[in-house]
């Protein structure tokens, strides 16, 4: 399984940086046939890190958006600064 199938990039907005600091969250826009475990697995394995939850919702433009919540132990702010967000 090739991850980057499944997670296509990073969806950056002023909404998304804020939730990334606030809720330890990072939002991706996604396969459209991505189901949440695939996604989790996906997102586990490219960036070392540990996800509690995964919750989906379709774009008016028709583009599967992945909102994905680290542990705590982990923060979204270092995914981000690897990706090159922040």
């Amino acid at each position: 399984m090739d991850p980057w199938k499944i997670l296509k990039y990073a969806y950056m907005t002023e909404k998304s940086i804020g939730i990334i600091e606030k809720e330890n969250k990072i939002v991706f826009i996604v396969g459209k046939k991505a189901r949440k475990k695939e996604i989790k697995e996906a997102f586990e394995k490219v960036f070392e890190v540990k996800v509690e939850k995964v919750n989906t919702e379709m774009t008016m433009k028709g583009e599967k958006k992945a909102y994905i919540k680290l542990k705590p132990e982990f923060k979204a702010a270092d995914v981000a600064v690897k990706l090159g967000i922040v």
